[in-house]
C-alpha cells in the first residue's frame, strides 16, 4: 500500500493490492507513473467511459461531511438547477455548522434565454430556506460552458476571509466539472479532476492548493437514492438530462388530457377555465412527448411503456424502474409544475393537474418563472 499517493482524478488513496477497492492500480503501471497519477477505475472512466464500481456505502461518503463542523470555511453547495430536490443534501445546516454556504446553481446555460436569472435566484433561495438552510448568496453557473465562473471566484474570495473552500453536492449535478473550470482557470491545467455522467466519481477529497496557503477541497459526491439519474443507463440518461439551450413545446389541452414524458413521467390536465388550455413544456429537446386522453392513459401506457414511450426500456421497466406516483395540485395563478431531473410544465391559473414520476422522485408547484 502506497498511503502517502492519491488519485489525481477521484481522490482515493493509491493501492495495488486489491482491485476491487478504491484506489487500485496495478504495480507495473504505478511505476511507470510520476506525477499524475490515476487509478486504474479514474483510467477507465477518462478513456473508455467504462465505470467500475468501488465499495464505498453512503455511509462512507457521510463520514466526510460529519467532519466539516470542525473545520473553519466557506461551504460551497452545488445543485442543479433542474433537479433541486434531488440536489438537497438532507441536514447540511447540520453538518456544516456554523460555516456560510455559497450555494451554486448549475446548468444555467441549459435555461432558456427568455427566463429571467433573477427569479431562478430567488426561487433557488427561497427553495433553500424551505428545507432549512440559509444560503449568504447564491450564483448561477454553468460548469460545462464556465459561465460566470469570474464572478464565483469573485463571490469565493469575498466570503471566505482567508479560509479553505469545501465544495459540496450530490452525485451527478456537475461538481467536479465546475471544479475543473475553476483549476483551469487559475492555472491553465485542463481536466484534471475525473467527471462523468455516472454518479459518484469522486471517491475521497481532492486539495487544490490557493495562493495563501489554503485549499479548495472537493469533497465525494453524496448519493442521493432520489435522483431520476440512479435509475436511468448511462446512454438513456443522455437523452434525458438536457445538452442544450431548452427550446419550450407549447400545447392546447383540453380538459381531461394526458402527456406522457416519454415513461418516465406523466402530466394530466384535469380541468381549466377555456375549452382549450394552453401549457407550455420545457424538458430536453430529445425527450418524446405524447398526447392521449385521460380515460384511456393507463391502458395506454401498460401498452406501449418501454417501447413506443421510451426511456427507460422494457426491461428496466420490469427490473428496476420504480412505479409511478401521482401528485394533484390547483393552481392559484400561472405556475409551473416540476419534475425534478426533467423539467417544468407551465400551467395556467386556476387549473387542476396532476403530475407523475418515479417513486421518491420530487413533483412540485412553483410560481411560473417565465
Amino acid at each position: 500500500m502506497t498511503d502517502e499517493l492519491r488519485c489525481i482524478g477521484c481522490g482515493a488513496i493509491i493501492q495495488t493490492e486489491d482491485s476491487d477497492k478504491a484506489g487500485y492500480i496495478p504495480k507495473s503501471a504505478l511505476e511507470k507513473q510520476k506525477d499524475d497519477i490515476y487509478c486504474q477505475r479514474c483510467f477507465r472512466l477518462r478513456h473508455y467511459n467504462e465505470i467500475a464500481d468501488v465499495e464505498y456505502t453512503d455511509d462512507d461518503f457521510l463520514s466526510f461531511l460529519n467532519q466539516l463542523s470542525q473545520k473553519d470555511a466557506l461551504i460551497i453547495n452545488v445543485i442543479d438547477i433542474f433537479d433541486f430536490t434531488g440536489s438537497i443534501i438532507p441536514g447540511l445546516q447540520r453538518f456544516v455548522g456554523n460555516n456560510p454556504i455559497l450555494m451554486v446553481g448549475n446548468k444555467e446555460d441549459l435555461l432558456p434565454k427568455s427566463l429571467k436569472r433573477s427569479r431562478i435566484k430567488d426561487w433557488v433561495r427561497q427553495s433553500a430556506n424551505k428545507e432549512g438552510l440559509r444560503p449568504i448568496d447564491v450564483i448561477l453557473t454553468s460548469a460545462k460552458k464556465g459561465f460566470e465562473i469570474d464572478q464565483l471566484l469573485e463571490k469565493i474570495e469575498e466570503y471566505r476571509n482567508g479560509r479553505d473552500v469545501y465544495v459540496v453536492g450530490v452525485t451527478n449535478v456537475g461538481k467536479s466539472t465546475l471544479i475543473n473550470k475553476i483549476i483551469q482557470q487559475l492555472t491553465g491545467v485542463k481536466q484534471l479532476i475525473t467527471t462523468s455522467k455516472f454518479p459518484g466519481t469522486t471517491l475521497d477529497r481532492i486539495e487544490i492548493p490557493l495562493d495563501d496557503g489554503h485549499f479548495l477541497i472537493d469533497t465525494p459526491g453524496i448519493i442521493h437514492r432520489n435522483q431520476m439519474a440512479h435509475y436511468l443507463a448511462p446512454k438513456e440518461l443522455r437523452l434525458v438530462t438536457p445538452q442544450k439551450e431548452i427550446k419550450p413545446k407549447v400545447f392546447q389541452l383540453q380538459d381531461q388530457q394526458t402527456l406522457f414524458l416519454s415513461a418516465l413521467a406523466r402530466f394530466d390536465f384535469i380541468s381549466g377555465t377555456k375549452d382549450r388550455n394552453g401549457i407550455v413544456v420545457y424538458l430536453d429537446n430529445n425527450l418524446k412527448i405524447h398526447r392521449t386522453k385521460l380515460i384511456n392513459a393507463e391502458k395506454f401506457y401498460q401498452k406501449h411503456a418501454g417501447e413506443l414511450l421510451q426511456p427507460p426500456t422494457k426491461d428496466e421497466l420490469e427490473t428496476s424502474f420504480p412505479k409511478l406516483v401521482r401528485y394533484e395540485f390547483k393552481t392559484k395563478e400561472k405556475s409551473d409544475l416540476v419534475f425534478s431531473g426533467l423539467g417544468w410544465i407551465t400551467v395556467p391559473k386556476d387549473s387542476v393537474v396532476a403530475g407523475w414520476a418515479p417513486e421518491g422522485v420530487g413533483v412540485s408547484l412553483r410560481k411560473a418563472m417565465i
